[in-house]
């Protein structure tokens, strides 16, 4: 069996002051009003992956107020063949803390443990907004491929940030550039090597796949160095003008994910909002499918609150897709009916406000 969560419990987190569920590996369906803390109780299941989660969130920007007092969110993760309890804290003003069986672990860890793949109303935009949210999107991909992607990505955002001061305080030391840029090399070359990868898996997992959405021809736009020493090379040369500017113009930073409607042969940004939401939904099946290829059991997959803008067709064919995939999904939604043909193949999580606190309880069978 895939790993799933089977137990989660949050404290202090977000609208959450507390909350105890247990899970047995179907797909979990979330339904209850706008603002109840349907998405913030998904988003603490990404935190179970590297970075910070679906929303980008700061530690301090979870705790629950006006108590202020710090959160944390316990996962038991069965399936696999082994089980795995992950603690996640922060206190007010401290970095989050990462806790794998007991031991204090570095969060790129999590990425060993637990794939997880996600799609929120955010990225509905992707295709017509900057290219840094595509980077993201593919970054997350990478990610859910290499578990290494996350330091190569922390190690070139590192060397960057200190290049970057250098370049704007005006210092002209060649050997603290280069010292600097070689290690930037060396993680652009990881990080575009796992990115041209990634592409690679998701259009092989589109092709010939039994799904009712439509598929995508991608690739990566941008300087794609043939080896480090090109690239720290380029980055020396590029001095002048990143120094004119304040600031590194070249490098995987800047590189831009390509997408086109493969059957109408248009590219994302001209599709319609519907036919753009239908791709997104597209790469993240795709995504799971790879990954199910790749390692044999099939990742998380978070969908905040996708059944609402697609019809009933393909809402079936969604939740048909998922069911066979074998994955645990966490599905939101503001009513049940909205999760009407998955029938007794999910569990159904009722979320209301109860006082100004989110309550999360567990459907009966039969009472969805």
């Amino acid at each position: 069996m895939s790993p799933y969560v089977a137990r989660l419990a949050l404290s202090h987190f977000r609208s959450h002051r507390r909350a105890r569920l247990e899970f047995d590996g179907r797909p979990v369906a979330v339904f209850g009003p706008n603002g109840a803390g349907k998405t913030n109780l998904i988003e603490a299941v990404s935190l179970l992956s590297p970075g910070r989660g679906l929303r980008r969130a700061a530690a301090d920007e979870i705790i629950r107020r006006p108590e202020g007092i710090g959160w944390k969110v316990t996962a038991e993760i069965s399936g696999g063949g082994h089980g795995h309890e992950i603690a996640l804290s922060a206190e007010p003003g401290q970095p989050r803390l990462t806790r794998i069986d007991d031991k204090t672990a570095p969060q790129t860890a999590l990425g060993r443990l637990l794939r997880i793949v996600w799609l929120v109303p955010a990225q509905d935009r992707l295709w017509i907004e900057g290219a840094d949210g595509r980077r993201r999107f593919l970054d997350r991909i990478a990610l859910s491929f290499f578990p290494d992607h996350a330091e190569a990505a922390l190690a070139h955002e590192k060397a960057m940030r200190e290049r970057n001061r250098l370049l704007r305080e005006g210092v002209a030391d060649a050997r603290w550039y280069g010292a600097l840029e070689m290690q930037m090399a060396e993680a652009a070359m990881t990080l575009t090597a796992n990115r041209q990868a990634a592409i690679s898996r998701i259009i092989a997992a589109q092709e010939g796949a039994a799904t009712a959405f439509p598929a995508a021809r991608l690739w990566l736009e941008g300087d794609d160095p043939a080896s480090a020493a090109e690239h720290q090379s380029a980055l020396a040369e590029s001095r002048g003008r990143d120094m004119a500017a304040g600031r590194t113009l070249i490098g995987p930073h800047r590189t831009d994910l390509c997408a086109v409607y493969a059957e109408k042969d248009m590219p994302a940004g001209q599709c319609s909002t519907g036919e753009q939401k239908a791709l997104l939904i597209s790469l993240v099946l795709a995504n799971a499918r790879a990954l199910k290829a790749d390692m044999g059991a099939a990742p998380l997959v978070l969908l905040d609150e996708v059944a609402a803008h697609l019809d009933a067709a393909r809402r079936a064919a969604l939740f048909d897709e998922i069911c066979a995939l074998g994955a645990q999904a966490w599905m939101t939604g503001t009513g049940p009916e909205l999760f009407v043909e998955l029938g007794a193949r999910a569990q159904y999580v009722a979320v209301a406000d109860n006082g100004g606190a989110s309550e999360a309880l567990i459907e009966p069978a039969g009472h969805h």
